[in-house]
């Protein structure tokens, strides 16, 4: 479980605990004339256990808040709707979260992107998004679709040529040198970079290997306008919605940024990756 939502789960808890406060019940006394064991108000109010919809309506209709119900019940389906477990994003296989992903992008104005090993899916060649995909299908043990996932990654690129959009781009320059596919697909990829990058609407920045550790970034994320981040686990897949926590991306991206290199000094290391693939 990822903390953003941990702490969403406590501060549910936290509400819940007031609620039962505010009726001047004890934890016995809620566990009680719920006809639970005592320890699972406890476990709730401390976010160690996962509420149920049943138990709110338990909650509320003892502690006398049955007008909090429907707040109560919209947060947790928002807790639960943010934490989405690759395994059932990719049950079907890559083509359907590729197809969700673009009506996001196409619903989006400016898009913040980093990433510490890969090229951004929108940046990637055909021959790089097959070799990426095919390993995901085989670590997760998911449906086979690889042709059809693909070409769906490659359609979302169409949103980069589209509309008055804005893309920036911001890699370590470990993923110059992560090896994906052959030295033939490196080429290609890293070839299709120095052409996208001369795209008006896209910033595209190399955070250098040497740069000071400044931002705790361990996972590639995607800020949308200022309404959604996506981060991406190796379990799961974190829509943050809350705007103190978008800010923190925020604020960790403009930081990334900042230590970037852009334009000519980029193209520089771009040029550094291909000739060491070409020796």
């Amino acid at each position: 479980m990822t903390n953003a939502v941990h702490e969403a789960r406590e501060a549910l808890g936290q509400r819940l605990r007031e609620l039962r406060r505010d009726a001047e019940l004890t934890a016995r006394r809620l566990a009680e004339l719920a006809g639970w064991h005592e320890s699972k108000v406890s476990r709730i109010e401390h976010g160690k256990q996962t509420v149920s919809e049943a138990d709110l309506r338990v909650w509320c209709a003892h502690t006398g808040s049955d007008p909090q119900l429907a707040d109560l019940v919209a947060t947790l389906r928002n807790i639960e709707a943010a934490y989405l477990e690759w395994r059932r994003i990719l049950g079907t296989g890559m083509r359907r979260p590729q197809k969700a992903r673009v009506r996001l992008e196409a619903e989006t104005n400016s898009m913040r992107w980093y990433e510490p090993y890969v090229f951004p899916g929108l940046l990637q060649t055909p021959a790089y998004a097959e070799a990426i995909l095919r390993k995901v299908i085989a670590f997760y043990n998911i449906p086979d679709d690889l042709e059809e996932g693909v070409a769906a990654r490659i359609e979302r690129q169409h949103v980069l040529y589209r509309g008055r959009r804005r893309f920036n781009f911001v890699v370590s320059e470990q993923v110059l040198h992560t090896t994906v596919g052959d030295d033939e697909v490196m080429r290609g990829q890293l070839d299709r970079l120095l052409n996208v990058m001369m795209l008006p609407s896209i910033a595209f920045g190399i955070v250098p290997a040497t740069a000071a550790y400044e931002a705790p970034a361990t996972n590639g994320f995607a800020i949308f306008d200022n309404r959604l981040v996506q981060v991406e686990t190796i379990s799961a897949e974190l829509a943050v919605t809350q705007p103190r926590e978008i800010a923190l991306y925020e604020e960790m991206f403009t930081v990334l940024a900042g230590q970037a290199l852009y334009g000519s000094a980029a193209r520089a290391l771009i040029g550094r990756a291909l000739e060491s693939r070409n020796n």
